[in-house]
């Protein structure tokens, strides 16, 4: 009879201490949910950009990249003569230059598909390297830069993030309908468990 009580008690303050971790982890969530990030970090008082430039290596050629309104063009610095985009023979040799693994295949991204492990810009190569935990290096098709490197392990943690944040389809929408909906049920249950730890039967 005491080792019921005891567990029934021990269970009971157990419960409370949880619940106080899960409505602070609720509150935040709720506040993340229903505020985007870009006006949180202020972008909406930015004014709109000029002309921008970069200068960069590719393969032993510097090349400028100018942003005017949001299109990117390059040419050779300083020479100012147009380029032509990376071939895929290139691509390879970018990311064995510029990673520690070893390509073996190499298709060219054009189009986003809902739920792609890549969301950079496009096109972009996509370099298969020989490694247990499937790696797909992505290569910038104009700039070589390497764009994202996507893993098994980085799957699962797309995969679980879209069940964390609610948004199965393209699954970095943190400020989706079913998310907010949701995180205010989870802040009712939570306080209405509290209340009810300290109403005395």
């Amino acid at each position: 009879m005491r080792t019921k009580k005891f567990f029934r008690n021990f269970h009971r303050y157990l419960s409370i201490f949880v619940s106080i971790q899960l409505l602070l982890w609720t509150i935040s969530g709720i506040y993340f949910a229903y505020n985007k990030i870009e006006l949180v970090r202020g972008e909406q008082y930015r004014l709109p950009k000029g002309v921008e430039y970069r200068i960069f290596d590719r393969l032993g050629t510097s090349v400028i990249e100018t942003i005017e309104e949001g299109k990117k063009t390059y040419k050779t610095y300083p020479e100012g003569d147009a380029i032509k985009p990376l071939t895929e023979e290139e691509a390879i040799k970018i990311t064995a230059q510029k990673t520690t693994l070893n390509p073996i295949d190499v298709s060219l991204v054009t189009e986003f598909y809902p739920g792609d492990e890549y969301r950079g810009d496009l096109p972009a190569y996509k370099v298969i390297t020989d490694t247990k935990d499937g790696i797909n290096v992505y290569v910038g098709y104009m700039t070589g830069d390497i764009g994202s490197i996507r893993s098994d392990s980085w799957r699962i943690w797309d995969f679980l993030w879209s069940l964390h944040i609610m948004d199965y389809r393209e699954r970095d929408n943190i400020n989706n309908i079913l998310l907010q909906i949701l995180s205010v049920l989870a802040l009712v249950t939570s306080i209405s468990g509290i209340t009810l730890f300290f109403v005395k039967r």
